[in-house]
């Protein structure tokens, strides 16, 4: 355990970029920590660190090394939690990024389902768009994403796969709102528009076919989809969502958007491909990835989000 606990020293200052700031982090003196490199070193006979004017950099071997440590640290976790299992206690930690389309009702829920049957479980939501999910999959920051319109990664494993539509989302007295069913796209553009901005999938996403239509500048952007949905209950304002982000409020109306005018977005419940998840983490994901078939049904074989994935079972 101590030899774990001095890899994992050197993982934060991979990830700090500073003994300065990874001995904040570990609440440990600054000297302590550069003996506990230097000692590393001298058994490995290599240096694993660039130093540099602004702080430590891996090289090429501190590359090998970090990637062993995550693997070491995710292995130790995942027995941490089978021995926890052993004794009848679950108990564990689920690391989760997702999308701002999942945060306001599917995690909530399902974060609760969990809890209410392993209450010694603990979790970390980070809210994080597809890009950085990956991310945070590969830096072992997260067990799991949960993430629209991922990029192509061969990192990803997908444990579940699905298609959402984006919906045109107003305010119940607007307009639109007057009508049920699908909605064209060139009705949307007839009003002030409040778009997701291009940090989020759902902008990028929306570009495509806004650039066919020649649609104008929009009225209001924010990388806060939160906002723009109190936005909307405020103005005459349209703005777009997933179903799965659109809240169960009767002041909002949402309207698929007509499959001519636009496709739909590819939904992913993926983990790190290759790694065995910790007990609880592996848990969660089964009950996540049967809730989420429960709630909007599987990719079909041949779809863009692709099928998905099996996974190990958990030991």
């Amino acid at each position: 355990m101590k030899h774990l606990r001095s890899l994992s020293y050197v993982a934060e200052i991979a990830r700090s970029g500073s003994i300065r700031r990874a001995a904040e982090v570990l609440h440990i003196a600054p000297s302590a920590l550069t003996r506990q490199v230097q000692e590393l070193e001298y058994e490995l006979g290599t240096p694993i660190f660039e130093r540099l004017a602004q702080g430590m950099r891996l090289n090429a071997a501190g590359e090998l090394l970090v990637r062993h440590i995550r693997d070491q640290l995710a292995d130790m976790e995942r027995v941490r939690s089978q021995i926890a299992d052993l004794s009848g206690v679950r108990r564990g930690h689920v690391a989760l990024a997702c999308s701002q389309a999942f945060v306001n009702q599917v995690v909530p829920e399902e974060v609760e389902l969990y809890r209410g049957h392993f209450p010694q479980v603990t979790f970390t939501v980070q809210v994080r768009d597809h890009v950085q999910a990956v991310a945070a999959l590969a830096a072992f920051e997260a067990d799991l994403a949960l993430v629209l319109q991922p990029p192509p990664s061969s990192d990803l494993q997908v444990l579940f796969a699905c298609r959402q539509p984006v919906c045109a989302m107003m305010r119940a007295g607007h307009a639109l709102a007057r009508e049920a069913g699908p909605v064209r796209l060139r009705d949307c553009l007839a009003h002030p528009l409040a778009l997701p901005d291009r940090s989020l999938a759902l902008r990028h996403h929306l570009d495509r076919a806004l650039a066919r239509t020649g649609a104008p500048p929009p009225a209001m952007e924010s990388g806060s989809l939160e906002f723009l949905r109190e936005l909307v209950l405020r103005e005459e304002v349209v703005s777009f969502q997933v179903p799965s982000g659109i809240p169960r409020d009767p002041r909002l109306c949402a309207r698929p958007i007509d499959a001519r005018d636009l496709d739909t977005m590819a939904m992913i419940l993926g983990q790190f491909r290759g790694r065995m998840l910790p007990v609880a983490a592996a848990k969660f994901a089964d009950q996540l990835a049967s809730s989420l078939n429960r709630r909007y049904g599987a990719a079909e074989a041949g779809d863009p989000a692709g099928p998905a994935a099996p996974r190990p079972a958990p030991a």
